[in-house]
């Protein structure tokens, strides 16, 4: 199935000369005569290389035959991500350099989606938002209470997001994993 270049939105897989693409970034620019002209920011899904492309409004791609499966985060080392399998419990790897944007998102024991290609794991699809713990954070200035005000914060599992000022250590916070934005404190 062919796909045409303005159904690459975020998120969507495609294949370029064999090999296959997610689509990180996405614009459009329309020019005279109803042309247009796409430009995708895409990830290599075997080798995890981030490439800039633009396409012309008319161009076709190669669809790619994606299935999910539901895995479990077990660790990671320097080289590799490990996951298990929660049907088979067998267990498989993946490249660091493929995730090196979605590991700081996980912990040990998480569920997320593997993304098969001809049934072979080639990268992870995470939940929208995740629940991580703040371990550094500065206290606030007493009186510099706005919420306008946001300060770094570092949270369990490495990563440093912009919270509020209010955030303290030990508070859990929801994170976009699209953007790493703060998205709320965790109700107890």
């Amino acid at each position: 199935m062919a796909l045409g270049v303005t159904d690459l939105r975020k998120g969507a897989v495609f294949s370029l000369d064999g090999t296959p693409y997610q689509v990180l970034e996405y614009s459009q620019k329309v020019v005279g005569r109803g042309g247009s002209i796409v430009s995708v920011r895409t990830k290599s899904l075997l080798d995890g290389k981030v490439l800039d492309r633009t396409f012309k409004g008319n161009e076709q791609l190669d669809s790619v035959d994606l299935s999910y499966k539901n895995v479990q985060y077990l660790y990671k080392d320097d080289e590799k991500f490990y996951f298990m399998d929660n049907d088979s419990f067998e267990q498989f790897d993946l490249p660091a350099d493929t995730l090196v944007d979605l590991g700081g998102y996980m912990k040990e024991g998480d569920s997320v989606k593997a993304m098969l290609l001809d049934g072979r794991a080639v990268s992870i699809e995470l939940p929208k938002n995740v629940y991580l713990e703040v371990v550094y954070t500065e206290d606030v200035v007493r009186g510099d209470t706005t919420s306008s005000i946001t300060k770094p914060a570092k949270l369990e599992t490495g990563i440093e997001v912009r919270v509020p000022a209010f955030i303290k250590v030990g508070d859990v916070i929801s994170v976009s994993t699209e953007d790493g934005s703060y998205r709320e404190r965790k109700k107890d």
